[in-house]
């Protein structure tokens, strides 16, 4: 009788232990995220561009706001599995691309993006990659606001956050 009253109160400790601060099940840690976050804004701050969340885009596509999304990541290995919808693809590397080298965007010039976000430097540009960490978004934005473009945007959650969101997303067969 001793034993079955001890097993409650035990597997309940056991259980507020593993959502204690150091549990390693219980997701990232505040100093990962800290170190995310700071990153993050450090990189906004320098690239000169605005964040957006999924939510505000979404809100904006329901909105029928006129906007270009760009997807930044490989055509073949992401885009084609699966993109937000209405954006269209343009590669970025992730390492900071300071200067524009054709072999980092494919076979893709400086032109050829300003080509794809078209004449008007004042309408929205949104551009997101995979995930907050990756950087692929951040490359696009920098060049946009580079190439004199005055409303863009980051996605930093990505197409993951979009998905995580359960918005719909368009593949290509």
């Amino acid at each position: 009788m001793f034993m079955k009253k001890l097993v409650a109160p035990l597997v309940l400790l056991a259980v507020l232990g593993l959502a204690g601060c150091n549990n390693p099940f219980a997701g990232p840690s505040e100093v990962d995220l800290e170190a995310k976050a700071v990153k993050l804004a450090r990189d906004t701050a320098k690239g000169g561009y605005e964040l957006l969340t999924v939510a505000e885009l979404k809100k904006w596509q329901d909105d029928g706001k006129d906007m270009l999304i760009v997807d930044t990541m490989p055509f073949e290995d992401s885009y084609k599995k699966n993109h937000i919808p209405n954006a269209v693809q343009f590669l970025f590397p992730i390492p900071d691309m300071p200067e524009w080298k054709m072999t980092e965007t494919g076979d893709k010039s400086e032109q050829d993006f300003e080509k794809l976000l078209g004449p008007d430097k004042d309408r929205p540009l949104v551009f997101y990659c995979g995930f907050v960490k990756c950087t692929r978004s951040h490359n696009g934005a920098v060049w946009a606001k580079k190439l004199g473009y005055t409303k863009v945007y980051r996605l930093p959650g990505g197409i993951v956050a979009w998905k995580e969101a359960q918005f719909p997303v368009k593949t290509i067969n």
